[in-house]
């Protein structure tokens, strides 16, 4: 397997996305804490992915891991762990690669004339805080990094050790937007142990969120995915747009199951185990191909609609009807996705707080006698217009998690 050509200094091409030759120690670890879980260390080569036109609100992803242990029956990330010669179903939760320098190389690729200063998101294919973040410690050099750099950053993610990096979230808010976003399909705990064993709780996740507001940031959510027939009636989803909205979420996406290739047999495997009196209603609904049947989508939004408006998430909301997402927005988010909006003001903070006209991210270039080999101090920052009086935002103090916390997620 593609593994063995990753000692030192040896040439393996193509082995991993950016990586290629690879000078440096590559490991693989086991530990105790990580019960039939390796790691592979790798050193990259580049931090920094381009995905235009993929239809998101970013050009832009950084992914510090691959694969994932939050063991989520329905990732649709699976298949991308084909191109390592592994395989998308244990190999996908157990074999975790981890770019090890990630922080010191976006630094550099930051740091190019040619970096025009687009959003930058994290979470996008496999979750940037699972449990290996909590050994590894690679998101506060990523952020600050980002922040540095004049950057804007959004985050998505399904993992309560966020709340560690809060202080380092709210440091770099007051340079660049910063969105978040928080995964929270299905509010049934039994559910959730059987479908995604590896990720925090329910309530862990609705007290993440209030975190996050309490510290002035926006919070949306990714209600995704929803498994029909299982998360999607009326009652069940007007009891988790409730729950959100008490917890201060500032929007709300919600998206249908999506099965693609390398995804749908590892699925339909699991519901065959825990739900077998559905799996001919899964196969029909999904006969046509990843997405289900638009009759499922179309009636799906019309219950969804409603309630989300009922729960002060109906604003400006728009349907993407290929993939079957409804974008709701609440105060200070345009949808559940994470992105960072310029505009948004924390609690109690002034209207003006940086300015009245959004700044343009797309076009800004370094001063000409700027020294872009460092995170440079008093340049490329968003800067408050002239006689007003910018309000930092509070300092946040560390939050450790309960032990059980600290150590599973």
């Amino acid at each position: 397997m593609r593994w063995a050509g990753q000692g030192i200094e040896a040439e393996a091409p193509g082995a991993l996305p950016g990586l290629g030759s690879i000078a440096g120690l590559v490991r693989s670890v086991t530990t105790p804490e990580f019960r039939g879980v390796t790691f592979h260390e790798v050193l990259a080569r580049s931090a920094l992915n381009s995905v235009p036109g993929s239809g998101m609100p970013f050009n832009w992803t950084i992914n510090p891991y691959r694969g994932c242990t939050h063991g989520c029956r329905y990732c649709f990330a699976r298949p991308s762990h084909r191109y390592l010669e592994l395989d998308t179903g244990l190999d996908f939760d157990q074999q975790i690669v981890v770019k090890t320098n990630v922080a010191d190389v976006l630094r550099r690729e930051l740091a190019r004339p040619s970096w025009r200063f687009e959003q930058v998101a994290l979470g996008t294919n496999t979750d940037p805080y699972q449990r290996a973040e909590g050994r590894y410690r690679l998101m506060p050099g990523i952020i600050e990094a980002l922040a540095a750099s004049g950057t804007p950053l959004s985050i998505l993610t399904k993992g309560t050790l966020l709340r560690r990096d809060l202080d380092v979230l709210v440091a770099a808010s007051a340079e660049v937007p910063v969105g978040l976003g928080i995964s929270l399909a299905l509010a049934d705990e039994d559910l959730r142990r059987t479908v995604e064993p590896g990720v925090p709780s329910v309530r862990g996740r609705l007290d993440l969120i209030r975190a996050v507001r309490e510290a002035g940031l926006p919070c949306g959510v990714m209600v995704a995915p929803v498994l029909p027939w299982m998360t999607d009636s009326a009652e069940q989803l007007d009891h988790l747009f409730g729950e959100l909205a008490a917890a201060g979420a500032t929007g709300v996406t919600t998206l249908v199951l999506h099965l693609r290739p390398g995804v749908k047999d590892w699925f339909m495997k699991w519901l065959a185990e825990e739900r077998p009196d559905l799996v001919s209603r899964y196969d029909q609904l999904y006969s046509h191909g990843s997405n289900a049947l638009p009759s499922y989508r179309n009636a799906f939004e019309d219950k969804v609609r409603p309630l989300l408006s009922k729960h002060g998430f109906g604003r400006s909301s728009r349907h993407r009807s290929s993939s079957g997402a409804i974008e709701a927005a609440g105060p200070g988010s345009s949808s559940g996705w994470g992105e960072p909006t310029d505009r948004f003001r924390a609690r109690g903070e002034p209207a003006d707080r940086f300015g009245d006209q959004p700044v343009d991210y797309t076009n800004r270039r370094a001063p000409a006698d700027s020294n872009r080999r460092g995170a440079p101090a008093d340049t490329n920052r968003r800067r408050a217009p002239a006689g007003t009086n910018r309000r930092a935002p509070a300092p946040v103090p560390a939050i450790t998690p309960p032990p059980d916390q600290q150590t599973l997620f």
